[in-house]
């Protein structure tokens, strides 16, 4: 039996009103999305003020535990040429003054060498009491530097204060957000077409750098099987296993601490080292002969795109970006833009 114009006209409001409802998630999905990454970054940037804050804090503290051994070698001395100038004055005083009881040494003596002898007690009197006024001016300088000291790490500790509070605040603010992102997207189908729209995206950064990078490398098929592992942790997802019905995990998601060092594991050059959607802050190596490697999931990068770094050196410090519930690793190995299965590269665990 054919549709009536009555019924297809309504198929058709029907369709047109579930394509704005998809176009309107995707917005909304698109915003919460652009929220995340600014508040993830804006995160990273108090954690980095942190960091630094702790750094100066430290060393303020070492300037300060210096400046007291400092203190205490100058009141020593302080104390020693006290004791000298006491002990001179006291020698001075007996082989000069008319009523000593001591030898008497007449002032108009024309002993040479007793002339000598005064002129070395009155040399010896000045330089104490020269050396005793440096030391008094050292000793009040150094005090005063610590005093410096003593009080930039209250500052310090202020700010420290304030920057987790706002840590707090951002993190909160965050958490929210996945919220909404997870109401958005809690279907299957939403979910599928935001991973694809992320694996888009990743391609689409690899493609780039791919053209980007034009220093020869000798690549990692050399090395195959005995290439390091970025961290050591369990594996919370391995390459090939479903994340979604319709969709595999490209690389290996590592367990990690917050904070934890993420190392390269072949040398190379930094071609991405910036925040990308579905993967947080992440940092791409180009090894050469078409073989990448991509570390994601991170709190802090600590290269710089065109940056060549050794196999070993840190690269990042683990975190939860790219809206991740746990501190991670997300790590892939790619040839020619093809996703490899990274224990087929690494050591055996």
């Amino acid at each position: 039996m054919a549709s009536s114009p009555q019924e297809l006209k309504g198929v058709k409001a029907e369709i047109a009103r579930q394509a704005n409802a998809l176009s309107q998630q995707e917005k909304q999905l698109n915003q919460l999305q652009t929220a995340l990454k600014t508040q993830e970054l804006d995160i990273v940037k108090i954690e980095k003020a942190i960091r630094e804050s702790q750094t100066r804090q430290r060393s303020a503290q070492q300037a300060v535990s210096q400046l007291d051994t400092q203190i205490r070698e100058l009141e020593q001395d302080q104390k020693r040429q006290t004791e000298q100038l006491k002990s001179l004055l006291h020698t001075y005083y007996i082989t000069r003054g008319p009523n000593s009881g001591g030898i008497k040494l007449e002032p108009n003596n024309h002993d040479e060498r007793i002339g000598y002898y005064f002129q070395h007690l009155a040399q010896l009197r000045s330089d104490l009491i020269a050396s005793l006024g440096q030391t008094r001016q050292d000793l009040a300088e150094r005090q005063a530097l610590r005093q410096q000291e003593l009080n930039q790490i209250e500052v310090q500790l202020r700010q420290q204060t304030e920057q987790r509070t706002a840590l707090k605040s951002a993190q909160q603010l965050r958490q929210s957000t996945l919220g909404n992102i997870k109401k958005t997207i809690k279907n299957d189908q939403g979910y599928l077409a935001e991973l694809k729209r992320n694996e888009s995206r990743l391609k689409a950064e690899i493609a780039k750098a791919a053209k980007r990078a034009a220093v020869p490398m000798d690549g990692l098929a050399k090395q195959k099987g005995r290439l390091p592992w970025p961290l050591k942790g369990a594996l919370l997802h391995r390459f090939g296993q479903a994340q979604t019905e319709h969709i595999a995990w490209k690389g290996t998601v590592i367990s990690a601490t917050y904070g934890d060092k993420v190392n390269a594991i072949y040398s190379g050059t930094v071609v991405f080292a910036d925040y990308l959607r579905g993967y947080g802050l992440v940092v791409l190596l180009d090894h050469g002969k078409g073989d990448m490697t991509l570390y994601g999931f991170n709190q802090a990068v600590l290269k710089k795109e065109g940056d060549k770094v050794m196999a070993g050196e840190p690269i990042a410090l683990v975190g939860n970006t790219g809206g991740q519930d746990r501190a991670s690793l997300y790590f892939e190995i790619r040839r020619n833009s093809h996703a490899q299965n990274p224990e087929h590269w690494l050591t055996k665990r």
